[in-house]
């Protein structure tokens, strides 16, 4: 029996190695889901509904507006201003990020919307060149050095994009570049209130 007793491995010990393996498969799976549906803005967000993280992102160095003046960063206090916002989690070295910029750009040419930029593990001089380049559509822009808020957010890769509501709550998540699809179903529904019914 003395014998047998040395070769006994506790249930705790097989469990605490099989754990990182099981957390790694319980996650491939959410990815193949993704995958499987050719919708990676299926990917469920655990943090819709509630309150965004508290954050602060100093603003993107050297990034101006339109006027020529310093474009603030932002934090989560500015999120929750009453009117809804649009928060883009972009990076200058992220291709699909080219791809969604036009749409992006469309958005901020109707006038009304409030879109704010996360930059994402940039060297500010890039995101300014790709800006530059392509148009400016943020109202402000923050510079996420570390991806430390990005990662607060669920953030899995770049692009992403957040609808917050006016009392600083998430309200939508989208994975990967915009689609028309998404703004004209989910995006501009949650920016616009609907208008009230005239009173009879």
């Amino acid at each position: 029996m003395t014998g047998k007793a040395k070769h006994h491995t506790p249930r705790r010990g097989r469990w605490g190695v099989a754990l990182p393996f099981i957390i790694f498969a319980a996650l491939a799976g959410l990815f193949w889901f993704a995958l499987q549906t050719g919708d990676p803005s299926k990917l469920p967000s655990a943090l819709i509904g509630k309150p965004v993280p508290q954050f602060t992102l100093p603003p993107l160095e050297g990034l101006k507006d339109d006027g020529g003046a310093e474009m603030q960063g932002f934090a989560a206090s500015d999120l929750a201003q009453g009117a809804p916002t649009i928060v883009n989690v972009f990076a200058s070295w992220c291709v699909p990020c080219l791809e969604e910029h036009p749409m992006l750009m469309a958005l901020a040419e109707q006038g009304d919307l409030r879109i704010y930029g996360m930059n994402y593990k940039d060297d500010p001089a890039s995101a300014r060149r790709f800006l530059g380049r392509y148009g400016n559509p943020y109202a402000r822009a923050g510079a996420d050095r570390a991806g430390r808020t990005a990662i607060d957010f669920g953030v899995y890769g770049v692009p992403e994009t957040f609808v917050i509501s006016g009392d600083g709550k998430i309200a939508f998540r989208h994975v990967g570049p915009l689609t028309e699809e998404a703004i004209t179903t989910k995006i501009l529904p949650l920016m616009r209130p609907k208008a009230e019914k005239p009173s009879n």
